[in-house]
């Protein structure tokens, strides 16, 4: 990675930590200063005229992200197709940037180029019957045929039933992920987590380390929906 990259990531990762700085105070950061290294390369009294007092203490108390950049860089480098972006980069997906809340980084694991494919999203129960299952299979491995890339979240059930059709479909499929890129979760989906890396692509907006949390699935899962021109639903339980 070269020194001007490593320098942008570093000052991602520290608006991303700032206490009290969410996404969407962080866009609204950005949109002030244009990029992460503006925020932190101008005066404290710069921040408060164009952010206020609150969001200018916040970022004056921002941890130092050499650490995160490190273990982030690391991680990079311990394995082939392993990336990051970020919001603004040529690469983004353009549907998900029309979306009301995109996510301002990326971590990447895999063919990247899939985000920027026709996407399907197949998600539904983590407890299928047999024959849902067999269903979400077929329908990704078909649709894969077809020339969509599937999407889903690496769950139990449909969503890893959807994934393992994709797979066999050839076209690849990408899996959205409420964890670090380092975690795999559940632990049963190790092997298939691995087959994605290789013919797909793993996803995740946590920090590299974040456990896999309660609120970290719904938040992951407009991720899922921003990529994709439609979601196919199988077997979901009525609420």
């Amino acid at each position: 990675m070269a020194a001007q990259d490593a320098g942008e990531l570093a000052a991602w990762l520290r608006l991303l930590s700032a206490p009290g700085i969410g996404r969407v105070q962080a866009r609204e950061t950005l949109t002030a200063f244009g990029s992460p290294q503006a925020v932190f390369g101008a005066t404290p009294g710069e921040r408060r005229s164009r952010l206020g007092e609150a969001a200018t203490q916040a970022l004056g108390q921002a941890p130092e992200s050499e650490a995160a950049l490190q273990k982030v860089l690391a991680w990079i480098d311990a394995a082939p197709g392993r990336d990051w972006l970020s919001l603004g980069d040529p690469r983004y997906p353009q549907l998900l940037m029309q979306t009301a809340d995109p996510p301002l980084l990326l971590y990447l694991h895999g063919r990247a180029e899939l985000l920027n494919t026709r996407c399907l999203a197949i998600v539904g129960s983590r407890n299928p019957t047999a024959q849902g299952a067999d269903n979400a299979r077929a329908f990704a491995e078909h649709l894969g045929r077809g020339g969509l890339t599937i999407v889903s979240g690496l769950a139990l059930g449909i969503d890893g039933a959807a994934h393992t059709g994709a797979l066999a479909g050839g076209n690849g499929t990408i899996a959205v992920v409420g964890t670090g890129l380092d975690i795999v979760y559940p632990r049963r989906h190790r092997e298939l987590a691995h087959r994605i890396a290789e013919s797909g692509l793993l996803v995740s907006e946590f920090p590299l380390g974040t456990a896999p949390l309660a609120p970290n699935f719904p938040q992951r899962n407009r991720i899922i929906a921003g990529l994709s021109v439609g979601t196919l639903v199988v077997e979901a339980a009525l609420e």
